[in-house]
This record gives C-alpha cells, sequence and structure tokens, in this order.
C-alpha cells in the first residue's frame, strides 16, 4: 500500500507503507539532508508538518529525546523517525541547501560593540522589503517567517563583514549604522559596499531559492545618509540594545522611503556620495523634498528601477 506526501513547493511523491518519508524524499530525488545517516542523531531531515499530522506514525523513542533536547513544536518531526500510516500528507523541508543548514542547525553570534553614551559621526543605513504583503497573502505563516529568517540572516552577516551594527529589524526591513570603531569616510564606504553586496547577492538568491521554490522575486529599498548622532544603550541591563538616534537618522529613513518615487533601489546623500572612493559623476542627481526640511534635499540614485 502506497500514500501520496507534498512537499510543499517541490513535489508530490509516493511513499510506501514501511517507509519512512525520508526514504521516500531520497527515493524520489530529492536532496533531503540526513547529516547523521538517518539514525535520529541530528535534526537536519526535520520536516514542518502542515496537512495530514493524524495520518503519521507516532513519535518513537529516539525522536521523543531529541524533541525534548531541541524544542520541537508539535508539528516538526524527523523525516528519518516517520511514516505514513494512512491517507495523504502535507509537509515541508525545512533544510533545502547550506544556508538553511546554518539557520536551523548552526548558530553564530557575534557582539563584540564597546562604544556607549556619546555623540558621534556614522552612516546610517535603513533597508525595507518592497510589496512584501502579496507574498504574506499568497504563502503559509512557516513560508513567511522562513524567507525572512533567510533574508535577514543575508543582510545581517553583509553588514558585519562591512563592520556594520544592525540596530533594528522591523517586519520586513532593518535599521543599521556604521562608524562605531573607524572614521567616517570609511564607514561610508562600508556601508555603500555592503548596499551595493546586498542587492548583488538578491539577485542570485531570488534566481536560485526564492522565484524557484515560492514564484516570487524579492525586491528592496535602501536609504544612505550620514552625520552625527547620539549612540548608547538605553536598556537596564548587559543585554541592553545599542540605540542610535539623531535627525540624520530621520534623513536615512526617508531617503529609503524615497526610493519608491524616485524608481530606485538605492538612494544616498549628497553628502555621503562625495565621500565615495572612486565615485564617477554618471550617478544621477535629483532634488526631492524631504520632511522637516525646508530646502531641497540633494541624492544620487545608486542603485537600478525596479521596472526591470
Amino acid at each position: 500500500m502506497s500514500f501520496k506526501i507534498e512537499l510543499i513547493n517541490e513535489k508530490i511523491i509516493e511513499i510506501k507503507e514501511e517507509q519512512t518519508i525520508l526514504q521516500a524524499s531520497l527515493e524520489a530525488g530529492i536532496p533531503h539532508y540526513h547529516a547523521c545517516g538517518g539514525n535520529a542523531e541530528c535534526s537536519t531531515c526535520r520536516v514542518v508538518v502542515q496537512e495530514g499530522g493524524e495520518h503519521l506514525s507516532h513519535p518513537n523513542k529516539a525522536e521523543l529525546s531529541l524533541r525534548m533536547k531541541k524544542k520541537f513544536p508539535e508539528n516538526a518531526r524527523l523525516a528519518c523517525q516517520t511514516k505514513v500510516m494512512s491517507n495523504d500528507v502535507k509537509i515541508q523541508r525545512i533544510i533545502r541547501d547550506e544556508t538553511d543548514l546554518d539557520l536551523y542547525v548552526y548558530e553564530n553570534d557575534s557582539e563584540n560593540l564597546q562604544t556607549v553614551g556619546e555623540e558621534k559621526s556614522m552612516a546610517l543605513f535603513f533597508l525595507d522589503i518592497r510589496n512584501f504583503t502579496p507574498f504574506i497573502e499568497q504563502h503559509l505563516p512557516f513560508d513567511v517567517i522562513h524567507i525572512l529568517r533567510r533574508l535577514n540572516i543575508m543582510f545581517s552577516d553583509i553588514i558585519i563583514k562591512h563592520n556594520g551594527k544592525i540596530i533594528e529589524f522591523t517586519g520586513d526591513g532593518f535599521y543599521a549604522v556604521f562608524g562605531f570603531d573607524e572614521p567616517i569616510k570609511d564607514a561610508i564606504n562600508n556601508a555603500y559596499t555592503a548596499g551595493k553586496q546586498i542587492l548583488d547577492s538578491l539577485i542570485g538568491l531570488n534566481e536560485n531559492y526564492i522565484t524557484k521554490y515560492f514564484d516570487h522575486k524579492i525586491d528592496v529599498g535602501i536609504g544612505l545618509h550620514s552625520g552625527k548622532v547620539i549612540v548608547g544603550k538605553t536598556g537596564v541591563n548587559e543585554h541592553s540594545s545599542y540605540t542610535v538616534m539623531g535627525f540624520p537618522v530621520n534623513v536615512a529613513a526617508r531617503l529609503e522611503s524615497a526610493t519608491k518615487e524616485l524608481n530606485n533601489n538605492f538612494v544616498i546623500s549628497e553628502y555621503v556620495y562625495e565621500m565615495l572612493n572612486g565615485r564617477s559623476n554618471l550617478a544621477e542627481q535629483k532634488q526631492i523634498k524631504l520632511k522637516g526640511i525646508s530646502e531641497p534635499f540633494c541624492v544620487r540614485l545608486m542603485g537600478k528601477s525596479y521596472n526591470y
């Protein structure tokens, strides 16, 4: 006797009554991770059950032991230990490639900031994901959170690589700063390079992952400005997060918002532009109106149109 398993965003496969989900998946040619060889000694084969959980075998002793250790939610099952007992089920693989492996198996945390309670000149970087609401409306909650996690890990890795620090994640974007331990000119150039790398990396992620598995394309808007801000911790213990405040922060946020009306995914202030190494006068200059600034504000368009 056999049943069907729908691996959401991938394919529908058949599973024999005596097979585990992992065995059926591998037999169907799906590159299902199983670092321990399918012996319930790792969590790389985990799946999220979206429909039909009642048709699956009960967790055995090995799966229950790992579940308690890793604190899995009820709808997370080990594919190497789980069988389909009746009817069809819908599941999602959690780990589809090496980056997913980092997200869900390994931990990477770096925190080496020392600067608190002072005024500094810093580069201020805002990013927002464009038109994310349609993705939310068309996909399962797991997909939405998973893609946000994946994007945020990519963004964070690039920001950290260029000596920046993400101050705050919003629902579909973030705010980062550069210049904690370097001259402002270096901070600005690092921030600009990080922005370009994010845009380049997003092209590859769309082509090789998001469009492939979710039939969607992610666009972002980036605003970059620089100026003197107040840096400090507003919490009450050693775990409190950094806060960076000041009018230049508001300007950077408004530049990010202006990417929509200017139809360009990377907008920087003229001040930032003048500090860039190897800048070219080919970058288009615009005068725009920003809230709180009486005179027209000069910006440069450093990205691409959303209509490409």
